[in-house]
């Protein structure tokens, strides 16, 4: 029997809503929320101060939200501090983000305890939907620092009855596939290239669940880990800027169940920035609701999704937004059409042999050159870059601006592993000139 989201129960409880959870009275509590935050904004916030001047202090719909300003990974870079709402002193942790903004400065956000104990709560909540206390954890995220999100992952796993094994990013692969041997793992949380050459390296495995983080989880992926060690693949958006966490998929796996008390989330069109209907791609925004120390109100994110529509098979009336393929800027165009760093995993990662690939465009006159890099398992099977263009022919954007001469592929293998350890979403590099 599928379980409703844990995260249901953990939301109607913060926002001290008995009898069981409604849309109104979560969206209630939400603009009442707002409404604390443009409060305390606009008195403490110097850049919300100013970048806020002439709009109300107060709304009275979740509606009148959509007539604020967004805000953007070049204000954070531009004016990082400005946007304190607590003195410095308050700050426990702050990490940096380096960023190819145009100003090629690096973001910083800033967290208060309290804001760090927000994503400790989700944390637990949420891994709780496929972990139960005496499970024994590995985590294959940064966690070396204190706050960092493997450190925050272990406490909250620990709050949960269950043993956290804090490995941190994978660096060798025979390192830690005998880690998992040895300790008897039930649960792992990793970057996906990183678990998928684990995966390819690897004996089956009985592994109960295994959480994918920091990039979207193409469907090749997701399969060759469930086959390969016999368990339930889960997926987790989230990023630094949402104080780490976002939201998780359920039993259901069939979309993200947002943290709702702690975030607004809208989508919009990346163009217009009007919002979209219910059903439609666009761009991901979210609002801070709950942070102190450096709250963010409509903060674009770049990614590109949707609301999926209708109630979760799990039965919970929180919203679904469906996983990230891909970013607004890693689109490549080609005769009117795009295609992303996604279309590529879909094709690329069924073959079994690929362990790894970057991808980058440069302009080649009026024709725009695709390189790609092949990292393989083992030895190059026989006519395997045939099996490569072969694959990547079946994007039609490709096909197509390959039989145009709008578009040259040039593929390179190489035996030679590269290892993914930056915990950072992959997308295909523009070569500028």
């Amino acid at each position: 029997m599928m379980l409703i989201t844990p995260l249901e129960d953990w939301i109607s409880r913060k926002i001290g809503h008995e009898g069981g959870l409604n849309r109104a009275a979560l969206e209630a509590y939400q603009l009442a929320r707002l409404n604390d935050l443009l409060t305390r904004v606009n008195q403490k916030s110097a850049f919300y101060q100013s970048h806020l001047r002439g709009l109300p202090t107060q709304i009275g719909s979740l509606a009148d939200w959509q007539q604020f300003p967004f805000t953007t990974a070049e204000d954070l870079c531009e004016q990082g501090l400005q946007f304190l709402c607590t003195s410095q002193d308050e700050i426990n942790r702050v990490v940096t983000l380096d960023t190819s903004g145009t100003t090629g400065a690096p973001k910083r956000i800033y967290f208060t305890e309290s804001d760090q104990q927000l994503t400790l709560d989700f944390f637990e909540v949420g891994m709780s939907t496929f972990t139960a206390p005496g499970d024994r954890v590995l985590i294959l995220l940064p966690c070396e620092r204190e706050g960092s999100v493997g450190d925050l992952l272990a406490t909250a796993l620990e709050r949960g009855g269950a043993y956290p094994l804090r490995q941190g990013i994978v660096r060798d692969y025979a390192q830690t596939l005998a880690l998992l041997e040895s300790e008897h793992v039930d649960g792992v949380v990793g970057i996906p290239l990183q678990v998928l050459g684990l995966v390819r390296r690897s004996r089956p495995l009985q592994i109960k669940s295994v959480l994918l983080s920091t990039d979207h989880v193409p469907d090749p992926i997701t399969r060759a880990i469930e086959t390969g060690w016999h368990c339930e693949v889960y997926n987790h958006y989230g990023m630094t800027e949402m104080g780490l966490g976002g939201g998780v998929e359920c039993q259901a796996q069939n979309g993200y169940h947002l943290r709702e008390a702690d975030m607004l989330f809208e989508i919009i069109d990346p163009g217009s920035g009007h919002p979209v209907p219910e059903g439609e791609y666009g761009e991901v925004v979210f609002t801070t609701l709950t942070r102190t120390g450096m709250p963010l109100l409509r903060y674009r994110t770049g990614d590109i999704s949707r609301f999926l529509p209708g109630r979760c098979p799990c039965g919970t009336i929180l919203k679904r937004l469906e996983t990230i393929r891909y970013r607004h800027s890693g689109r490549v165009f080609v005769g009117g059409s795009f295609f992303t760093i996604a279309d590529l995993d879909d094709v690329l990662f069924k073959i079994n042999a690929v362990d790894n690939f970057s991808a980058q465009i440069s302009c080649q006159g009026a024709i725009l050159g695709l390189r790609i890099e092949i990292f393989t398992v083992g030895q190059i099977p026989a006519r395997f870059s045939d099996q490569i263009r072969q694959a990547v022919n079946e994007i039609p954007v490709i096909q197509n601006g390959l039989a145009s001469h709008l578009l040259s592929l040039t593929i390179n293998v190489s035996t030679t592993p590269a290892l993914p350890i930056a915990a950072v979403k992959r997308t295909i590099r523009i070569i500028e000139g």
